[in-house]
């Protein structure tokens, strides 16, 4: 079976932890290659990797032709230059969530790729679990009956006051970090995009959203809430309720590998629980990003897809920003 050639742009603990281990037990890809513009970092990511090559900068990693492919996990202001840059030197390329800052950079993104003839696609990795999967087929068969809300939340506290998260230069933020697997998994199992959207935030000392709540209204009256937090207790779930039942799913977005379930829940009966498969999301998303990126076939979540998220959260930020005052889309 033909392989990826994977190169890594940059040392993040994102990739060391999940998506780097991910490539390794793929069965379509490989990683050669990690850059960093600290060199000692890149070598010492390397060895403890067991990847094969190592640059100290990322323009040394884009210019080696073994590489293929590039995963980009650099904080959120870097994405659009680095994939652009990627891009025009004929890498595929795996960036982290959100894909760019705006859209925007998105659009400039989808371009540079359609010139080189390469495939970019936002890791968003969750939308790759079979239990997301099932989900979304349960609400579309009519489990649930007609769908008429979605509520999720993802928070987590942050105790390092030099996070990146916390830099608003950097493209930091609730919103931009955790609260956009919200605002995905709500489109995601609506199938459409909302109408107009409220939201209300918390702006820290640096002048990031460090909590915000929001509402995504969308057509035939559903509703989407939700909240994400860099301040608070953690909490990872989403809930889809419709006329007949209600689907609730405890640590969406990162389950682990282990064997999971979807609650659904009818009246006072007793809940029913949907098993589904343990499975990395990681790996089912690089194998399915290397099949496309090996044989020319697109991806199953194009750029237009993030750019599509990224309008609604460019415009829950101008809400926030205007006191929730609603934003039509």
């Amino acid at each position: 079976m033909p392989r990826l050639r994977w190169g890594i742009l940059s040392t993040a603990n994102i990739g060391r932890v999940a998506v780097v281990p991910a490539i390794q037990a793929s069965a379509n890809g490989i990683v050669v290659a990690v850059g960093s513009r600290e060199g000692p970092k890149a070598k010492a990511f390397a060895e403890s990797a067991g990847i094969p090559s190592h640059y100290p900068s990322y323009e040394a990693l884009l210019e080696d032709p073994a590489v293929d492919a590039i995963y980009i996990p650099l904080p959120n202001s870097l994405h659009r230059e680095w994939t652009v840059r990627a891009a025009d030197r004929g890498k595929h390329v795996l960036c982290e969530k959100p894909l760019a800052l705006s859209v925007a950079e998105c659009r400039e993104m989808e371009a540079a790729a359609a010139a080189n003839g390469v495939v970019v696609m936002e890791a968003f990795m969750y939308r790759f679990h079979p239990r997301t999967t099932r989900v979304v087929e349960l609400v579309r068969t009519g489990t649930v009956g007609q769908l008429r809300s979605i509520r999720s939340a993802f928070t987590f506290r942050l105790t390092r006051p030099n996070n990146i998260r916390l830099d608003l230069g950097l493209g930091g933020g609730a919103l931009m970090d955790v609260g956009c697997y919200c605002v995905n998994v709500s489109r995601t199992i609506v199938g459409a995009e909302p109408e107009e959207v409220h939201a209300w935030a918390t702006w820290g000392p640096t002048g990031v959203d460090v909590e915000l709540s929001g509402s995504l209204r969308f057509g035939g009256g559903v509703i989407a809430l939700f909240d994400c937090a860099l301040t608070t207790e953690r909490r990872e779930w989403y809930e889809v309720v419709g006329t007949d039942g209600a689907l609730r799913v405890e640590a969406g977005f990162l389950p682990g590998t282990d064997a999971v379930v979807i609650d659904e829940r009818r009246g006072r009966a007793p809940a029913t629980a949907h098993s589904v498969a343990g499975a990395d999301e990681y790996r089912e998303m690089v194998e399915h990003f290397a099949d496309a990126a090996l044989h020319g076939r697109p991806v199953r979540y194009p750029v237009a897809e993030a750019a599509a998220n990224m309008r609604v959260i460019e415009a829950l930020y101008q809400s926030a920003r205007d006191g929730g005052h609603p934003v039509v889309l």
